[in-house]
């Protein structure tokens, strides 16, 4: 049974905050490792290895600290049901996409999750949108249209079926969203785990018809690694911290991390690659916390208490 949520949208604490940035550049180090998996391998075979590897690693850590996966028939066929939204049809839709478009322009896409997550929020839950959080939204998409640059955005119009798979991919997110709240009872290791084993169970047949192991080129030494990247940082970890976020912050706020992964990427590429940061990548940046100030509520919350605490007449 899903758990009813208030209709005010739950805080972010500092912790979540903090959660929420180290998750944007666990994601964002996912764009970089997709686009040196999908140079050899196709898009499922990628996703099969990503899931599985990533599993079994949480299997591991699941003996090791004493958790169970004995949790009932009905959490295990949520954990399928999360699975499809989550990894299944996301993963495939962007590393399909990825193929035929710019990965800015792919993060650009990516960004439209909050404004669906809040939409289907509003619309098949009681966490009903607000101007002000309508407005945070809009305004951290701007702030990562910007921070891309019109190189990206001007590849908008071009290759539309890669673009759609990619806000389909986002749409898909918004609706995990709305189905993983009835997980907030588990810990967060246990929800991944079981998650992640569900879409390793669906993948593997997609992959024997659609890319059989044995017909795959052996992938060189840099996709590897990037496969393990991708399996043990990007995805087993990064779904550790995505669901003890969610659990104690909704998924609204969770998915506000597709905001700050460009913002990652931009200055883990400054800080270790040596890149310029542009005018317009502080301009991006600036928008991006702005709008994330006001979706957080607590800029509304200064407003009331300063109305209430003035003098009248």
């Amino acid at each position: 049974m899903t758990q009813p949520i208030s209709a005010a949208s739950p805080r972010m604490g500092p912790i979540e905050w903090l959660l929420l940035v180290a998750l944007s550049i666990l994601w964002g180090g996912s764009f970089f490792f997709n686009k040196l998996t999908v140079a050899e391998w196709p898009p499922f075979a990628v996703v099969q290895v990503r899931v599985g590897l990533a599993a079994l690693s949480l299997l591991l850590m699941v003996r090791i600290t004493g958790h169970s996966m004995a949790v009932g028939r009905s959490l295990w066929l949520a954990f399928f049901g999360m699975g499809i939204l989550n990894n299944l049809i996301p993963f495939s839709l962007f590393l399909w996409g990825q193929q035929q478009i710019a990965s800015g322009l792919a993060s650009i896409l990516n960004a439209t999750t909050p404004i669906f997550s809040v939409l289907v929020m509003h619309c098949f839950a009681d966490e009903k949108a607000t101007g002000l959080k309508l407005g945070g939204v809009l305004a951290g998409l701007v702030g990562v249209a910007v921070l891309m640059g019109p190189d990206a955005i001007g590849g908008l119009g071009s290759n539309l079926a890669a673009q759609l798979a990619c806000v389909l991919a986002a749409i898909s997110y918004a609706f995990s969203g709305l189905f993983g709240r009835r997980f907030r009872g588990l810990p967060p290791l246990v929800t991944a785990t079981g998650q992640l084993s569900a879409s390793t169970l669906m993948i593997v047949p997609i992959v024997f018809v659609l890319n059989p192991p044995w017909t795959l080129p052996v992938p060189s030494q840099q996709a590897v690694l990037a496969l393990i990247g991708l399996a043990l940082i990007s995805t087993a970890l990064a779904y550790i911290i995505f669901f003890r976020i969610m659990r104690s912050a909704g998924p609204s706020n969770v998915m506000l991390v597709t905001f700050l992964i460009p913002v990652s990427a931009i200055l883990l590429g400054s800080g270790l690659l040596g890149e310029d940061l542009l005018p317009r990548h502080f301009a991006g940046m600036a928008a991006i916390f702005a709008g994330l100030a006001l979706i957080d509520g607590r800029v509304a919350g200064l407003r009331r208490a300063r109305r209430a605490g003035a003098p009248t007449g």
